[in-house]
């Protein structure tokens, strides 16, 4: 199995399916080894019922569900844990990040990057999305590049791939378990010396977001302040 796409699903029923043909579309143009996984995290609108069918119906696509919402971190952790790919992609189910980029994303990979993520904050990146998400982004990163030292521009782009053995290395030191996941891994991954690839991405809002302004953004502050400690005294 070449290429493991997990595509996280909270309450996604009215554009599960949709997302996971247009996926499976644009991989066939890449690669004909692959899975979609389903990480479906303890829906409550159907979005399981949903996700069974597509399983029946395509050989490639592996649901996992979850009774209780686990996080995004621990859904990911599981999807990665029962993945087969050698190239392991995050891609959020609202793909607002354009698809035209999934072949960069992977090609990264087979380039020898251990990691690859599109960036919404790169010079060339076309990015629509309301204001106060841009700041509240820009804020976020900005704390993690001062703070945590990292070299990147966008932790939180949900359009990522990893280097199966290079991802299960340092994986197991991730200690967040919802929306940090990705920044936290992105950054240990800096400081262990794997080579990241950055790239400026099409990205559109995808409209609805599970991300609570207030309460998540104020957790993943503390995160932060979490991981500068632990290296202040590393």
């Amino acid at each position: 199995m070449e290429v493991s796409i997990i595509l996280p699903a909270y309450n996604e029923a009215s554009r599960i399916e949709s997302t996971v043909e247009r996926t499976a579309v644009a991989l066939c143009e890449i690669t004909p080894s692959f899975e979609i996984i389903i990480a479906e995290d303890g829906s409550k609108d159907g979005t399981d019922r949903i996700c069974a069918v597509l399983a029946k119906k395509y050989a490639f696509v592996v649901h996992l569900h979850s009774d209780e919402r686990l996080g995004r971190g621990r859904a990911l952790n599981r999807a990665i844990q029962a993945s087969r790919g050698e190239i392991l992609c995050d891609i959020d189910v609202d793909l607002a990040t354009d698809m035209k980029h999934l072949k960069e994303l992977i090609q990264a990979i087979r380039n020898g990057y251990d990691f690859a993520t599109g960036s919404r904050l790169l010079p060339a990146s076309d990015v629509k999305r309301p204001l106060k998400r841009e700041l509240a982004s820009r804020g976020f990163n900005f704390l993690t590049r001062l703070m945590l030292g990292s070299k990147l521009y966008d932790h939180q782009c949900g359009f990522k791939s990893f280097k199966r053995e290079s991802l299960f290395a340092i994986m197991g030191d991730v200690k967040d378990t919802h929306w940090f996941w990705d920044t936290e891994l992105l950054v240990r991954a800096q400081r262990a010396g794997y080579r990241i690839k950055e790239f400026p991405v099409e990205w559109k809002h995808g409209g609805a977001t599970k991300v609570n302004l207030i309460k998540d953004v104020f957790g993943m502050g503390s995160s932060i302040f979490r991981l500068w400690y632990e290296f202040l005294w590393d």
